[in-house]
């Protein structure tokens, strides 16, 4: 049984898809809808750069939907992709809108203007300079929890944002506290890497973006998916459409339980995964969650010709 995977935010670079923008018409067309939804040339920013442009988190996020969608229309139209074995569709943060747009849950032109939406939310919810990322490694998450209450006071924000696997979990929270974590960090030997990144995603700092994506969530048509979705909020299945927008909302300021996710799924009778969109993030995370599954990641014609479509 397979599943597919679908990146978040960090997967982008300038150039991705090209390949498949020069190849396809398919693409072209996707691109050019992109940017007739959006009112501005993604396609360019997307194509040609500058990476300044791209790393915004309000062009990020619809570049790399647009990148994994246009991936996966590929492999299911040009090459025809026996989707019949793959159980399940799974999404890191922003990727769970491409996962539920491949598994026609919604309608392209909706979702672009709603990642859009959700990077414009999140990159403006925090003042630059308020909050931070900070990346721990190799320490258990239970471990970590314990040593977050050692260290903030009552009033200060800092939370585990991603819990990608046995060996990373990406800790999200105000300036102060992500300061003593990185000093507990030093003195305890605890390898970790302050993210370049514009916001502290996915904690409760993030309340007010998930505020102001509420209406624009609920407001939008969702359809009962043809895959079963594991959700980030609680690495479950899901397949009911009011339940995915109070879902979507929730994640903007939720824990990404990205590890939990993959388990239920091998549990539950996946053993190929495959990433569908720009880089290889996801693909290096399945190495420390199990050894008993194949893992390819597909952002390359020549990656679609070798898992013999």
């Amino acid at each position: 049984m397979k599943a597919l995977l679908f990146p978040g935010q960090g997967s982008q670079s300038v150039g991705m898809v090209k390949e498949f923008h020069n190849e396809f018409k398919i693409v072209k067309s996707i691109f050019e809808e992109a940017d007739d939804n959006l009112k501005f040339n993604l396609s360019k920013i997307i194509l040609e750069g500058p990476e300044e442009d791209l790393k915004l988190t309000k062009n990020t996020q619809p570049a790399i939907l647009t990148a994994s969608f246009s991936i996966f229309e590929v492999l299911k139209k040009e090459f025809n992709y026996d989707f019949d074995k793959v159980k399940f569709h799974a999404g890191h943060s922003l990727g769970e809108y491409s996962a539920l747009l491949c598994a026609e849950a919604l309608k392209f032109s909706d979702t672009i203007k709603l990642v859009y939406e959700r990077g414009l939310a999140m990159q403006e919810a925090v003042p630059v300079g308020k909050g931070a990322m900070l990346a721990i490694i190799n320490t258990p998450v239970n471990e970590l929890e314990k040593i977050l209450k050692e260290i903030k006071t009552d009033k200060e924000i800092i939370e585990i944002a991603n819990d990608n696997n046995n060996s990373q979990i990406i800790v999200s929270g105000e300036i102060n506290p992500i300061n003593k974590l990185q000093s507990y960090c030093q003195n305890n030997k605890i390898k970790n890497i302050l993210l370049p990144v514009s916001a502290p995603f996915h904690c409760s700092l993030m309340k007010a973006a998930s505020d102001r994506m509420e209406d624009k969530i609920n407001n939008t048509v969702f359809k009962k998916p043809k895959k079963e979705i594991i959700v980030n909020v609680n690495a479950t299945p899901c397949s009911s459409p009011d339940e995915f927008k109070k879902l979507l909302i929730k994640q903007i300021f939720s824990r990404v339980r990205w590890r939990e996710s993959i388990i239920y799924m091998i549990e539950n009778g996946v053993n190929e995964f495959l990433e569908i969109g720009p880089g290889k993030v996801l693909t290096g995370l399945m190495r420390r969650i199990s050894k008993d599954t194949k893992n390819f990641s597909i952002n390359s014609i020549s990656d679609i010709k070798s898992i013999n479509v």
